[in-house]
């Protein structure tokens, strides 16, 4: 029985509820009526239901699907304005005694080389990444409870907070690791943490299952219910998200939005973030031997639909996808990207040599953070290296109030700029910091408090005359 307070996930995801979504979906998919009052309802911002969003995604309508684009490319702006967040993937350690069929680290897979970074480790990787010019990691980890433990973990963000180089710090560290109990996720919660993340792969339970046979993720219900246990330990702000080309995509569209339904109905908070990988070729992973693949049109679709379905969410894209297709996605609702990302347990601080890759997956978009700054810019974007809510406290329940009221860009704009400039003065080749100038000396104008542009305007000459860092609003 469907029930979106429920704490149970057959419960809040239930197998019959979004059959009959699609159902309702196939019927009414060329119902203009219908379809123009969700296009209106969209237009409210303030989101939509499952089955109205599932109704837009099948909708088959050339020119209803153009309408639904422009929406999706205006609530972006509305919520986001043109800034974008950036952030890169720290892979701590690729063991893992799970038997996942879609991923390379599944415990069958003998030759793929297994490590851990120690702490020394990580101490040269994030210096790396400081260098680059990065203030926000997302740390990632295979599931082994004997080498990858919470007290890991807990080292492992310590010391990254701890290491300042030249001008470089990281200022925000979100985890993607396996499901764990409430006494953990409020150890992660006390580390400092940002967002939690955690991918359900497939919310199809007999799939799930299938994919997962061996290994404790084989636990559909443990691994669904693990943002009900994080929010419960203490972590406001949770990142969900499926592999797309698994199960059927309007299954996992579907299923997707459920689960952000319940978490606002059962903690009064949404997904802090949405994230949309597709399947991708990796060490022993060959994607055509999964028949549910998406093309690039689809896929921008359903990132359009996400959008206007949760307005309020940040959307995160990975360097899964290429240059081309990130261009075009950014337009239709994604506020996070990577950039200069390394998918295996090093390579940052140098290369790994080619007979011991250990990435998880093929990387697509393979620019330096420079080229991908540089890029975001000529487009007019204003790559936000920002992570001031969380250090103010404007997580989980008191961002979401901002965001929903859209007087978060008050302060993310204005903290974007700065951010930026930070970056244009430390790292920046000399074409990317002429750009940047230009962008800035143009988007300043547009912060609408005239004292707030003062200060923003003084921050920016301090930036680069006397060295100051971390200006916040």
């Amino acid at each position: 029985m469907y029930d979106v307070h429920s704490k149970c996930a057959d419960d809040f995801i239930d197998h019959e509820e979004i059959l009959a979504t699609l159902a309702y979906a196939d019927e009414n998919k060329e119902n203009t009526e219908l379809i123009d009052s969700i296009i209106e309802k969209a237009k409210k911002r303030k989101g939509l239901t499952h089955r109205e969003a599932s109704v837009l995604l099948a909708c088959p309508i050339e020119e209803k699907n153009q309408e639904i684009y422009r929406l999706a490319e205006q609530i972006k702006k509305d919520f986001y304005g043109n800034r974008i967040v950036m952030f890169a993937p720290l892979y701590l350690s690729n063991y893992c005694i799970n038997g996942c069929t879609y991923c390379p680290y599944h415990a069958k897979n003998k030759h793929i080389p297994r490590k851990q970074l120690s702490q020394d480790d990580i101490i040269r990787e994030v210096t790396a990444l400081q260098d680059m010019g990065h203030k926000r990691l997302a740390l990632e980890a295979g599931e082994d409870p004997v080498r990858n433990t919470m007290d890991y973990y807990l080292e492992s963000i310590r010391t990254i907070y701890g290491i300042k180089h030249k001008n470089g710090a990281i200022r925000r560290v979100n985890i993607n690791i396996a499901a764990t109990t409430v006494d953990n996720y409020r150890l992660l919660r006390e580390a400092g943490i940002g967002t939690y993340i955690l991918f359900q792969e497939t919310y199809h339970k007999e799939s799930y299952l299938e994919l997962h046979p061996t290994g404790p993720k084989h636990d559909y219900n443990y691994h669904t219910e693990a943002m009900d246990r994080a929010m419960e330990g203490g972590i406001d702000d949770v990142g969900l998200g499926v592999l797309f080309g698994l199960d059927k995509y309007r299954y996992e569209f579907a299923g997707l939005l459920m689960h952000a339904e319940h978490l606002e109905a059962a903690f009064g908070v949404g997904p802090h973030t949405i994230s949309v990988p597709r399947l991708k070729h990796a060490d022993d992973i060959n994607p055509e031997e999964f028949d549910n693949g998406i093309d690039d049109e689809t896929f921008l679709k359903i990132i359009a639909c996400i959008r206007i379905a949760v307005p309020y969410t940040g959307m995160i894209i990975s360097t899964r996808e290429n240059k081309s297709c990130r261009g075009k996605a950014l337009h239709l609702g994604i506020s996070q990207i990577s950039g200069g990302s390394r998918t295996s347990v090093g390579g940052y601080y140098e290369p790994e040599p080619e007979d011991e890759n250990s990435e998880q997956f093929d990387v697509s978009d393979n620019r330096t953070l420079d080229e991908v700054v540089r890029w975001l810019m000529e487009m007019d974007y204003i790559p936000s290296f920002c992570t001031a809510c969380y250090r103010e406290g404007r997580t989980g329940d008191r961002f979401m109030a901002l965001c929903k009221s859209g007087q978060i860009q008050n302060c993310c704009h204005p903290n974007a700029l700065m951010t930026l400039k930070e970056y244009l003065t430390d790292y920046a080749t000399p074409e990317t910091k002429k750009i940047g100038d230009r962008l800035i000396e143009k988007e300043v104008l547009n912060v609408p408090n005239e004292k707030v542009r003062k200060v923003v305007l003084e921050n920016l000459r301090l930036i680069e005359e006397d060295n100051r860092r971390d200006f916040r609003f």
